[in-house]
């Protein structure tokens, strides 16, 4: 399957503007839905995201988990400095690969087929992700 004849189809689940132990079962089902679709990789969309609680990130690492447990994996876009914040000092940045955008995020899950697993084969983080320490990331 191919999105432009070069890169596949990677699905996109979007995060709501707030997610906590309130929502966080709504997105659990989507990336769910996505998953029984048959994509193993997937981005969620956090780039309207402001908010993100253990409920959220509880959701996120499980459903990376099971992507990574069928041959892909889960990418995230992230552009509120709080959220991206939760991922740092947790130390999710280190498992799940973050972007500042869902260019960024997608151009990474998509690129050569490659499972969306944190690390290129170097064992290092991606170019460009947050773990990397990218300028503008919010690195610290």
């Amino acid at each position: 399957m191919s999105g432009n004849g070069t890169f596949p189809v990677v699905p996109v689940v979007t995060a709501p503007e707030e997610l906590d132990i309130t929502n966080a079962p709504h997105l659990e089902s989507a990336l769910a839905e996505a998953a029984a679709k048959g994509h193993g990789s997937f981005v969620v969309d956090m780039s309207q995201t402001q908010f993100c609680d253990s409920a959220g990130l509880r959701v996120l690492l499980a459903a990376h988990k099971r992507a990574r447990a069928d041959g892909g994996g889960l990418v995230l876009a992230i552009g509120g400095k709080a959220v991206l914040r939760l991922f740092e000092m947790t130390g999710a940045v280190s498992v799940v690969p973050c972007f500042a955008s869902l260019e960024e995020a997608l151009t990474h899950a998509s690129s050569n087929g490659r499972q969306a697993d944190g690390v290129d084969g170097d064992g290092q983080a991606p170019q460009g992700s947050a773990a990397s320490g990218r300028p503008g990331a919010d690195a610290r």
